[in-house]
């Protein structure tokens, strides 16, 4: 299920051009983010349309297969129960991809935040074997009867306007043009990193702000603000990969030398034969580093880093301590990715819902088009 944000104070009933887009969107949003089914009275009360609009768009939205309704839950007294209101797994769904260095993955996953199928390869990690991949998950999606609304490519570089790769150290890749990898479908490019923080923040219960630290071959982190993804000027922040260790360090595949990926990335923790505490410790330093600059209370470790939080922690947390000038007071909190590594993949499937769950009016707009 989504965990969707609060609806904004920008999602509130206006009487302007584009209105039956901004209140289809409002009352989808008011939906996801309930609890409990809420019935179309509850909406109305909740969104402060009047119910006869309720009944128009909520309408639209069943007949889109957006929303889909429920059975009345038993209750006693006086009166005809009301159905609730629930968005509907068998509406549009996301098609989700990641490469990365040593395997590439696709999952489809429902506007219920379901997955419903996940696939994994190992090797090839080239362009038209992500596009075979992609092409496995429309298949089986297809035979579910799911509508895929769009597509998203978690990569391990820097993505540059139009979805060029402008580098992707640990891939060998520099300016790389994905193109129409999924033909007939819209695709988004971004950075893997990226795409797992708003995967993790979908999920569960996050705090509204955190550094999600992804690991693999490469780290990359994402940070996430007052509930919102923080992307930097051009797009390129979060690479806490290239923090340096130690400048004097081994050379990296980035050209440098000491970067944090030398010390504690999958490679330097697979020579390292079970012994983590040189790697806890430089996460920990470059960890302490990000928390003093942004004021971040939580770090959420993903990829490899998630089973490991155990053995990591303690290293970690000393080097946080240490040099966080505000730990004495306001400690900072290390927690396991809910999403494991999955988290990229889930992601940039949920990315394309959330474009769904915030203009349902184009999503309906598509399908009548058909």
């Amino acid at each position: 299920m989504w965990h969707c944000q609060e609806v904004p104070a920008s999602l509130s009933p206006v009487r302007q051009s584009g209105v039956r887009a901004h209140n289809l969107a409002l009352v989808l949003r008011t939906v996801a983010n309930s609890a409990d089914p809420p019935s179309r009275a509850a909406v109305a009360a909740a969104t402060g349309l009047t119910r006869a609009t309720i009944s128009t768009l909520v309408d639209d939205l069943i007949a889109g297969a957006l929303l889909t309704e429920v059975g009345p839950a038993p209750r006693s007294g006086a009166g005809r129960p009301a159905a609730g209101l629930r968005l509907s797994p068998d509406g549009p769904a996301g098609l989700g991809l990641e490469i990365n260095v040593d395997y590439r993955a696709a999952c489809v996953v429902d506007l219920t935040g379901s997955v419903r199928h996940r696939l994994v390869e190992k090797g090839d990690q080239s362009l038209p074997a992500v596009a075979g991949l992609a092409h496995q998950a429309l298949l089986r999606a297809s035979s579910d009867g799911l509508t895929v609304a769009g597509a998203a490519l978690a990569v391990p570089g820097l993505v540059g306007a139009g979805g060029i790769i402008r580098v992707a150290p640990n891939l060998g890749w520099q300016d790389v043009t994905v193109g129409d990898l999924v033909p007939g479908l819209p695709l988004t490019v971004d950075n893997e990193a990226n795409l797992a923080a708003l995967g993790e923040l979908a999920a569960g219960d996050p705090p509204a702000s955190f550094v999600y630290v992804s690991g693999e071959i490469g780290i990359g982190a994402g940070i996430v603000l007052g509930g919102e993804l923080y992307r930097g000027v051009r797009g390129w922040s979060g690479e806490i990969g290239h923090i340096p260790i130690d400048p004097g360090g081994p050379p990296c595949r980035c050209g440098a030398r000491g970067c944090l990926e030398q010390y504690a990335g999958q490679e330097a923790i697979a020579r390292a034969a079970g012994d983590l505490t040189v790697a806890g410790t430089a996460l920990g330093t470059a960890l302490a580093t990000v928390v003093n600059l942004l004021d971040i209370d939580t770090v959420v470790l993903g990829g490899i880093y998630a089973p490991l939080v155990p053995q990591l922690h303690d290293a970690i947390q000393a080097e946080i301590s240490r040099r966080v000038l505000t730990a004495d007071w306001s400690p900072v909190r290390l927690r396991a990715a809910t999403l494991g590594a999955d988290a990229a993949v889930r992601g940039a499937a949920g990315a394309v819902l959330r474009g769904v769950l915030d203009d349902p009016a184009a999503w309906l707009s598509r399908i009548q088009a058909v």
